[in-house]
């Protein structure tokens, strides 16, 4: 992993002063001016947001809100047609919930993955028209902005279509009564704004918060950049996410044991997020959608429970794809060398899950995934890319092979007839070799800055935290710190796949003390020191000959157990970190989160 420091001002000393930090932190931000940071630190309400502010065409918002508006009126049939996944699925449910207050005659529908595919479909435009015959209205949430031959369909039948969504444009823009389109925020976002709009325009009374929860965990499952716009709705949304009082959303709670008023990006984008997607992915994300919108405590917690289950199942099939996926690109290197895209496609695939196991082949041999739900006529295939390489516009380039493509520039997916695969494949592959070189292809951690071990406290680690929340965008503060010594290493967990070390800024005197035991699952080096922490993030122990504390902390490396046996107690280590508080019997205490470590090889 190559090394990249964002800002080359050197903390040198324990003279510098945390607030010099922060100020690097804001600058490699892109937070330069007073108002900028102002606006950093201090998010405005999602309520102050503009059209200009998420992006939006206030004609397009104008013709939509009048179309709605008279179809509310005039209490015809609507159709909010989403998305199986979390943002489609929050997105849907705003914006039915909205109008269901206003129109009882509106109906959400979420299409089935595997049968009908993702976005408008001819065959469920003509059933949704042939139940309903009075459907006069569908408006579409995170799909819809290359859908032309679609929404022409659904207008020969007498319906109109208004699109909202937020995915990267085609050639053309959809030719329907109302696009409401913007890259900025996530689909649910741009429903949670129409559905303000909406309620303004019918004189209802409306809450500040209303829907943030659910744009939160939209934007957050999504990946959206947690700055400007994304930020506000991140940061208000996760409080209104901790206060919620939906009930389907605490039966997720409770089913995945998190605790409401401590949940943050990690938990919507690890925990709830993936038990939303799991039913699109395995079955039907209708239950999904269910679970969000039910008042019932009782329902709430059987779904819970079945999204618990099922997202379980997806995790194994995921694994096991992947794992199979992987075995497949392996087979593919040749002179010693993989190709700098990997395509992989089987008959065995399950499309839910191709996009997972794309993402851990991105993951794992950082270079663009393709992985293909191989079928008999039609084949889907799903991609995730790395910086540098727009992954849609070049599914897109090769449209002439492709039956439909969608998505944005990090993750897309598209349907092509199986008896082209090995042609795109080979236009794939060799536009890759051309476009990745080795320096694309090498993934680069982004730290921060370079501090002295000793600037790590507890004020640095506080300031750190206006910050959040963390995401795409904005990741948590990475520092680097040179020449540490390692005094005692070990490996934990269930596989030894991960490492725990205690480093130091500089030698720590030799004490009688034993080693510690190490984990069953390896040997750790002899530990130099008691372990007893004061909160200050030092150890106790004797002063060395220079009459200086050792500045000693704990530090956790999560799968990077395997590095175990190449270090050594005499060898000096460059270290990566975010900054993380421990909190155990009692007692805090300042931990490294180590995302790399570097030193030189004999």
């Amino acid at each position: 992993m190559k090394w990249e420091i964002i800002n080359k001002s050197k903390v040198k000393s324990q003279k510098s002063k945390v607030e010099e930090i922060v100020e690097i932190l804001l600058e490699n931000r892109g937070m330069k001016t007073e108002k900028q940071i102002e606006e950093f630190l201090n998010p405005p309400s999602p309520e102050k947001l503009t059209v200009k502010d998420l992006g939006l065409d206030q004609k397009q918002l104008d013709k939509a809100i009048k179309r709605i508006k008279k179809a509310i009126d005039n209490e015809e049939r609507i159709i909010v047609y989403g998305d199986y996944d979390a943002d489609g699925i929050c997105a849907t449910a705003i914006l039915w919930e909205t109008l269901y207050k206003l129109n009882k005659k509106v109906m959400p529908y979420i299409p089935e993955r595997v049968n009908e595919g993702y976005g408008l479909n001819k065959k469920s435009i003509s059933a949704l028209k042939e139940k309903n015959s009075d459907l006069k209205l569908i408006i579409t949430v995170d799909h819809g902005v290359t859908a032309n031959e679609k929404i022409k369909y659904a207008e020969s039948l007498g319906v109109d279509v208004i699109v909202c969504d937020h995915h990267q444009l085609g050639k053309e823009k959809p030719k329907c009564l109302a696009v409401v389109h913007t890259d900025k925020v996530c689909a649910a976002a741009i429903a949670w704004y129409l559905s303000q709009e909406i309620q303004k325009s019918e004189n209802c009374r409306l809450k500040a918060d209303d829907f943030l929860d659910l744009v939160a965990i939209a934007t957050i499952a999504d990946m959206e950049p947690l700055l400007g716009v994304n930020r506000s709705l991140a940061k208000y949304g996760l409080e209104a996410l901790n206060k919620t009082k939906r009930c389907g959303l605490l039966a997720i709670f409770e089913e995945a044991g998190i605790k409401q008023g401590e949940i943050k990006p990690y938990e919507v984008g690890f925990i709830i997020a993936p038990r939303l997607n799991a039913m699109g992915r395995m079955e039907h994300a209708l239950e999904s959608l269910r679970l969000v919108c039910t008042s019932k405590a009782e329902q709430a917690k059987d779904l819970a429970i079945k999204l618990g289950l099922t997202n379980k199942e997806r995790q194994l099939l995921t694994q096991e794809t992947a794992k199979h996926a992987r075995a497949l690109f392996l087979a593919q290197e040749k002179e010693g060398h993989l190709p700098n895209l990997a395509f992989i496609s089987h008959e065995s695939y399950q499309e839910g899950v191709i996009g997972l196991a794309a993402g851990k082949i991105t993951e794992e041999f950082y270079r663009p995934a393709i992985v293909v739900a191989k079928g008999e006529v039609y084949s889907k295939a799903s991609a995730r890319s790395i910086n540098g390489f727009n992954i849609i516009e070049v599914i897109r380039a090769q449209s002439d092979l492709l039956v439909d493509a969608g998505g944005h520039p990090m993750a897309a997916g598209f349907t092509i007839e199986t008896v082209k695969l090995e042609e795109i494949k080979s236009r794939l592959l060799e536009l890759a070799q051309k476009e990745l070189d080795g320096g694309k292809l090498t993934k680069t951690l982004k730290i921060d800055c370079e501090i002295p071990l000793e600037k790590v406290t507890f004020k640095l680690y506080e300031q750190t935290r206006a910050f959040a929340p963390f995401g795409i965008g904005n990741p948590e503060p990475v520092f680097a710190s040179r020449q540490m010594k390692v005094f005692d290493a070990r490996v934990i967990g269930s596989e030894g796949k991960h490492l725990k070390l205690r480093v130091a800024a500089n030698q720590p005197p030799t004490t009688n003390h034993p080693a510690r035991h190490a984990s069953p699952a390896g040997q750790g080096l002899p530990a130099r020191l008691p372990s007893e922490a004061r909160r200050s993030g030092t150890l106790s122990g004797r002063q060395d000959e220079a009459g200086r504390q050792p500045l000693i902390f704990n530090a956790i490396a999560f799968g990077l157990g395997y590095l175990l046996p190449s270090l050594s107690i005499d060898q000096p280590v460059d270290i990566a970190y975010n900054l993380q508080l421990n909190q155990w019997n009692g007692k805090e205490d300042l931990e490294l989160k180590l995302k790399d470590l570097k030193w030189k090889k004999d």
